[in-house]
């Protein structure tokens, strides 16, 4: 019977990777395999990875935040902790069941340094079991207004990088729609959300320009890039904020001024207490 080569010979997967984390992830298929649709998931992974990477160095705790089945705090520990003395990962998830599979998997996989929190923002805001200070936060594809909580956990743990990929913004939308005819009557600029479509676009996108303005004002130096190709998915913007020895942590100074103005410009006022703290 002709030998077959193992898992790690596949050139795409890096030297000491779990095999047994890409089979539970479905990058590699459960005899070892890797085909056409996993080698593209494998690919941004990869791409995520290496924005993170640099943010690592001198990390002691990394906090992943709406963590769902904590995918990315396992590909994150495999790549760059696990080969450390010290560092851990910290996933939190409000889904108990969610949270009880990662500590199955972590224990199987004898990832010592990931622990997992079924909690909520609120709960993690002041919860003991996280350290005062997180250096990391990670929020992917967080949906809705879970990337807002990621980033009011963040200021609020002090941290020195965040990390977002949000997902599905409705909010803004919601609020611009309510408030649509009366836009229409004050200003010709409503016409840039007139159509329902338009809406739900214009909102999404004003919704990560008052986020970065949020993390500019305290003190995040902010990079907007793409996460993959749009032909992968509609939902690729990655926000990076760090604070930095080159900026010193100093707030941008008219970052709460241009979000208080972008509110009133486009009638929300009402979501203030989001974006301007």
């Amino acid at each position: 019977m002709k030998k077959q080569n193992p898992p790690a010979a596949i050139p795409e997967i890096r030297p000491g990777q779990s095999i047994e984390l890409l089979k539970e992830l479905h990058i590699l298929t459960r005899d070892g395999k890797l085909n056409q649709d996993s080698r593209r998931k494998l690919k941004q992974v990869y791409h995520l990875a290496q924005f993170i990477e640099p943010l690592l160095e001198g990390m002691e705790t990394l906090a992943d935040h709406g963590a769902g089945k904590s995918y990315l705090g396992f590909i994150l520990y495999d790549l760059y902790i696990k080969s450390r003395a010290s560092g851990e990962v910290i996933g939190i998830e409000t889904r108990a069941e969610l949270v009880e599979k990662s500590r199955e998997l972590a224990e199987r996989l004898a990832f010592p340094r990931m622990r997992f929190l079924a909690c909520t923002v609120e709960d993690a805001l002041t919860s003991t079991a996280l350290p005062p200070r997180v250096d990391v936060v990670t929020a992917l594809h967080a949906c809705n207004t879970a990337t807002d909580d990621a980033i009011r956990f963040a200021l609020g743990r002090q941290a020195s990088h965040v990390v977002l990929v949000p997902c599905c913004q409705a909010e803004v939308a919601a609020t611009m729609r309510a408030h649509k005819a009366e836009s229409l009557a004050q200003t010709p600029l409503a016409e840039l959300w007139r159509h329902p479509i338009h809406t739900r676009e214009l909102g999404s996108h004003l919704t990560n320009v008052l986020r970065c303005l949020l993390l500019e004002a305290h003190g995040y130096s902010v990079t907007v890039t793409e996460l993959v190709g749009w032909e992968h998915s509609m939902k690729n913007e990655l926000i990076i904020a760090s604070k930095t020895a080159q900026n010193g942590g100093r707030p941008r100074k008219n970052a709460r001024e241009r979000a208080a103005a972008i509110l009133r410009e486009f009638n929300i006022e009402s979501l203030a207490p989001r974006f301007i703290y």
